[in-house]
């Protein structure tokens, strides 16, 4: 349930909803980040839900000590008006068995809101991809039938790749195939759903591998603002990509010196 942060929030009618799939590497996580902090999105409220796990933390985006006393929770909404951009950022993973309903929640939340499209940015595991993912490009796209029309050209002109189908019994049958995203969390069933609600979605990923993933999550910002243009690249440099001041102990605050 959408929980507005002051007064009620109303999407304009052409507005874009990005979200993150708690997948391998926190990539989509760590894009939504970016996006975030290099559009200076103010908060517009959270959603509330049981089906995450808890937490509660100080203001990520912080830029000076009195907002830094700001809280955040475990899944908050950001919008732009000017961009007609809203964005979910989702900071803890799913509590087990809690999926299904998360899901649910969200498609009633994105139905209601009447958004214009979605985009999930997710990730999957790099060494589980086949023999026709491992050449050309990283990146990957699945779009629902509603939105297949008004994107097929764009992302032919893209070039981008769709994400390929792989046999339910390799070697035996290779007739039939599914849609195989290992380690994208509800990534898959979160496509599905939307294709059956008939939502226009489109999900964006990058296959990769645990470790240090902030390149991956500019890469698929970068990847992404060639479709969306979310961030106009001055003078035809690469855009620049804000990092949050969170990111500054992303992973600790380093060995104490009285260690040595």
């Amino acid at each position: 349930m959408f929980i507005p942060a002051a007064s009620d929030w109303c999407p304009p009618a052409d507005c874009t909803l990005l979200l993150p799939a708690v997948s391998v590497g926190n990539v989509g996580q760590l894009a939504i980040d970016l996006i975030i902090s290099t559009l200076n999105m103010p908060k517009v409220g959270y959603f509330y839900t049981d089906c995450l796990v808890p937490m509660v933390g100080n203001n990520p985006y912080a830029t000076n000590e009195d907002n830094s006393v700001e809280l955040c929770t475990n899944a908050e909404v950001y919008a732009l008006p000017s961009k007609s951009l809203a964005v979910l950022q989702i900071r803890s993973s799913l509590i087990k068995k809690k999926s299904r309903p998360f899901r649910q929640a969200l498609t009633c939340w994105i139905k209601k809101c009447g958004f214009a499209k979605v985009v999930l940015l997710s990730s999957s595991y790099a060494y589980q991809r086949d023999d026709q993912q491992i050449l050309g490009s990283p990146f990957r796209y699945l779009v629902t039938p509603g939105l297949q029309t008004s994107v097929a050209d764009i992302m032919k002109e893209l070039q981008w790749k769709e994400m390929e189908k792989v046999s339910l019994y390799p070697g035996i049958n290779d007739e039939e195939k599914k849609i195989s995203i290992p380690g994208g969390g509800f990534t898959k069933q979160m496509f599905e759903g939307c294709c059956s609600e008939d939502i226009h979605m489109a999900v964006v990923l990058k296959f990769c591998s645990e470790g240090d993933n902030i390149p991956d999550a500019f890469a698929l910002l970068d990847h992404l603002n060639k479709w969306l243009h979310l961030h106009i690249p001055t003078n035809d440099v690469a855009p620049h990509w804000k990092t949050p001041s969170s990111w500054r102990l992303l992973f600790g605050s380093g060995l104490p010196p009285m260690l040595f």
